[in-house]
């Protein structure tokens, strides 16, 4: 079964659009690439059930696979919980770094547990910021191994970025971010492009917030932050910093439920083993 869910958000035709398609085996990275590529969401996710409470899950973006994506997770997590898939309220997801957590709230929400990524300032970084985001103004730049981090002065500074794709496309990473202090009552607001992965704008992304989420809380001094992201879409992220873990909670609501599936999908959802 494959169904079209909006994550981070209650309100169809906002927050980030996910593909969740059930597999009862993995069939070629070509062909969920070509999948992927084919509908062109920010990421479908793929997944196999393992056990009666966990899930082995991979994401794909348009044009490749991505090591991690929390808004396809909160959407995989979300068709689980209200198709009553698991017997508590309780995922554990497996993917190629290792495990996730999602997590059933009393009020509706998901709760995710995911790794915390450092990010450092960077003083030497191949683009200038006038050419890719058109702006002379911005505090400093931060990088990990995949992508790149903007900081700019205040929340409306972010929301008036024109993104120049074409040179974001050039730089060797796999994103851009920009991010800035948020006005009320939001802690942090950031946006993120990823043309090279066929992602102009992400409008919702919780990989990215792995890497945030750190970093604005020693910056603010507090663990616990409400986070928007300023896409024309937009979302909404309650973020939690707990030592090596971020915990992102949201909501998130199906759009559509598909029957006319490719030959590797599960026309059904898939059993408990």
């Amino acid at each position: 079964m494959f169904f079209l869910v909006d994550a981070f958000t209650d309100t169809p035709f906002s927050g980030n659009p996910a593909g969740v398609c059930f597999l009862k085996e993995y069939p070629s990275d070509k062909k969920l690439q070509n999948f992927s590529f084919y509908h062109s969401w920010s990421n479908t996710a793929f997944l196999k059930r393992l056990s009666e409470d966990t899930f082995y899950i991979r994401w794909f973006a348009p044009l490749k696979e991505a090591p991690l994506c929390g808004h396809a997770t909160l959407a995989s997590a979300y068709v689980i919980f209200s198709n009553k898939l698991v017997p508590k309220n309780v995922i554990s997801f497996e993917y190629k770094g290792g495990y996730l957590k999602a997590e059933l709230n009393k009020n509706e929400t998901i709760t995710m547990t995911f790794p915390a990524k450092p990010i450092y300032e960077c003083k030497n970084f191949p683009f200038s910021v006038k050419e890719i985001l058109g702006i002379d103004d911005y505090i400093k730049v931060l990088k990990d191994d995949l992508i790149y981090f903007v900081v700019l002065k205040n929340a409306e500074a972010v929301k008036k970025v024109q993104p120049q794709l074409e040179a974001i496309k050039k730089i060797d990473a796999r994103a851009v971010a920009i991010t800035a202090q948020g006005d009320a009552p939001f802690d942090f607001t950031a946006r993120y492009f990823a043309p090279r992965v066929g992602i102009s704008e992400d409008p919702v992304c919780g990989s990215m917030h792995c890497r945030l989420t750190p970093f604005w809380s020693r910056e603010l001094g507090k663990s616990e932050l409400l986070a928007f992201q300023a896409s024309k879409r937009s979302g909404i992220l309650n973020v939690k910093f707990e030592g090596d873990n971020v915990k992102l909670t949201g909501r998130a609501i199906v759009v559509s439920k598909l029957t006319s599936l490719p030959d590797f999908a599960s026309r059904e959802l898939v059993e408990k083993p």
